[in-house]
């Protein structure tokens, strides 16, 4: 008998329904703690059914000594120990088929409520401002340098949507990839500093934890824009507040924090961002396709087949 252990429920509810068609799901809610499921149930589960933004440590495979397979609802994997896993011949999957067109869609709508100051536009008429005279000009993105750092799937799918805008697209990535249409930065740094706006969808990984600093923003400038649809950590909070608060950058869009869901006050207060509670992927048609992607990835394992979107790690 091989056993599921979920991590947490999804939505939408009929994901939940058809995991437990599949075979027997113990939800880690109802004991509180892997250490509490009873031995002959640990021995049991073969496969976590988890979700990109709750941990899966060492200490969670070593309770589970028949574990397979880690299945997850979403496409991050920095919440997962890597190495625990590789050490243990723990198998990865995500949901990288799933989130491409929404999260590449989200991009564009914040890059524009950015550029065209929509939640202040709406603020703006709300409160009556608009009789004592027009709002402050935003700015087109026809014509404007937005550079991408992160170019895998979702990242080209958000340069091709920007090239219906009339953008020029640069980015920056582990490596160039001479086969695409498009300007490539070696580092961050060169891709800031040639970026009017610039749009984070790099993995949450060592290599990129706090990689957007001070200087960085100083060097996308007064005028840029910053857009994170990719990980919290990959941007110094208290250097980006510091950059909002003294002109050095114009403003920055963020699905993303570093603490979620606690979110720094002065983002919150700050007249220059607009913020959204990690909603990329938060479309039922999405969701739903992820939660039948985590099923798949599970039923395949079982049958001792091929994961449908296996991570290579």
């Amino acid at each position: 008998m091989s056993d599921i252990l979920q991590l947490t429920r999804y939505w939408p509810a009929t994901i939940n329904e058809q995991l437990q068609a599949l075979a027997p799901v113990h939800e880690l809610s109802d004991y509180g703690s892997v250490d509490a499921i009873p031995l002959e149930i640990r021995e049991r589960i073969t496969s976590i059914a988890s979700v990109a933004t709750l941990a899966v440590d060492a200490a969670m495979m070593d309770a589970l000594p028949n574990l397979k397979l880690i299945s997850i609802y979403g496409v991050g994997y920095d919440k997962v120990d890597l190495e625990a896993a590789r050490s243990r011949n723990v198998a990865i999957a995500t949901t990288s088929n799933s989130l491409t067109d929404t999260v590449a869609e989200l991009t564009i709508g914040l890059v524009l409520a950015g550029s065209r100051q929509l939640i202040a536009a709406d603020r703006f008429v709300r409160s009556g401002d608009w009789l004592d005279g027009p709002m402050p000009l935003g700015f087109d993105i026809r014509g404007k340098t937005v550079g991408i750092f992160g170019f895998g799937r979702i990242g080209q799918k958000i340069a091709e949507l920007l090239e219906v805008f009339g953008a020029r697209v640069i980015y920056c990535a582990r490596s160039e990839k001479p086969d695409l249409p498009y300007g490539y930065r070696p580092t961050i740094e060169a891709l800031a500093e040639d970026s009017r706006v610039m749009i984070l969808i790099a993995p949450g990984t060592p290599e990129t934890f706090d990689i957007v600093n001070r200087d960085v923003l100083k060097r996308l400038g007064p005028d840029g824009l910053l857009v994170n649809v990719a990980r919290g950590t990959l941007v110094v909070e208290d250097d980006l507040i510091a950059a909002l608060e003294a002109g050095e950058i114009a403003g920055a869009c963020l699905d993303v924090f570093a603490e979620e869901p606690k979110v720094p006050q002065a983002l919150i207060d700050s007249p220059k961002t607009v913020l959204a509670p990690h909603i990329g992927s938060a479309t039922y048609e999405t969701r739903l396709h992820m939660g039948m992607t985590v099923i798949e990835n599970i039923e395949a394992m079982m049958a001792g087949k091929p994961l449908l979107t296996p991570l290579d790690f």
